[in-house]
């Protein structure tokens, strides 16, 4: 197995603990992406490798009808347990197991750098209603904030991170130009030892050895340790959303 997919079929061993610890997706930046629809009313939704169902519970509190689909088994079952109301599939984006012009809108949350996006996209136009939306959504970190920027520094593997920016979508006849937005978002934390258990569900961390592992935790806790903005009690990571979308035109 390669490098690119051993990550991705690295989070399902740690299912329990990406639901815990990574953080969910800004309301402003869900209605943002379906305003365009014109709608108030309830949508069919497909969140797509919705992993374990961070950006679902969003779109079901939201209150649209909601397909997730997921193809690691572990991590479908924590979407099962945590989110309710919600119909759950195992697939790929390569092969998505919904019929054809059936969904308003796909939603992807911090998964679309995972696809074969040649396979992925006429699939994508196959289950979207024409005028339907499209959105690639991402969880990164504020540039702005010294201390966070430092700390990705600090943090970093001998892996580089897979984040790769939605621009490099590939152009498809069957979708318009993406639009962008940007959201502020944070994340809770508690003491450094969470900020570091949220650090530790990302797959540049996971398919590293125990010792290289041990080591960068033990940078990660002396840096938050020493910075006054997280040595003690709660704290927010300070965090912004990017969503791309785009729409299904009519073949």
């Amino acid at each position: 197995m390669d490098l690119h997919a051993r990550r991705a079929d690295s989070f399902g061993a740690q299912a329990e603990a990406y639901a815990e610890h990574r953080p969910d997706y800004p309301v402003a930046a869900i209605r943002w992406a379906l305003e365009p629809l014109g709608t108030t009313e309830r949508l069919d939704v497909l969140d797509l490798a919705a992993g374990t169902g961070k950006l679902t519970a969003g779109l079901v509190a939201e209150g649209h009808r909601v397909t997730a689909v997921e193809p690691n088994e572990q991590m479908l079952s924590e979407l099962v347990r945590r989110v309710h109301d919600v119909r759950a599939l195992p697939g790929h984006a390569e092969h998505i197991p919904v019929p054809d012009q059936t969904v308003d809108a796909v939603f992807v949350g911090t998964a679309f750098h995972w696809f074969d996006q040649e396979k992925a996209l006429p699939e994508i136009a196959r289950v979207l209603r024409p005028g339907g939306v499209l959105v690639a959504m991402w969880i990164e970190p504020d540039p702005d904030v010294e201390w966070y920027a430092e700390f990705q520094q600090v943090s970093s593997s001998s892996i580089e991170s897979q984040r790769h920016d939605p621009v490099d979508v590939m152009a498809h006849p069957s979708f318009t130009r993406a639009e962008r937005g940007t959201f502020p978002h944070a994340l809770r934390r508690d003491s450094p030892e969470a900020l570091v258990d949220t650090t530790n569900t990302y797959s540049r961390m996971l398919v590293i050895d125990e010792q290289e592992r041990a080591a960068i935790n033990d940078k990660m806790l002396a840096f938050l340790r020493s910075r006054p903005e997280t040595s003690n009690g709660p704290f927010d990571v300070p965090l912004r959303s990017e969503v791309y979308r785009m729409f299904r035109v009519s073949d």
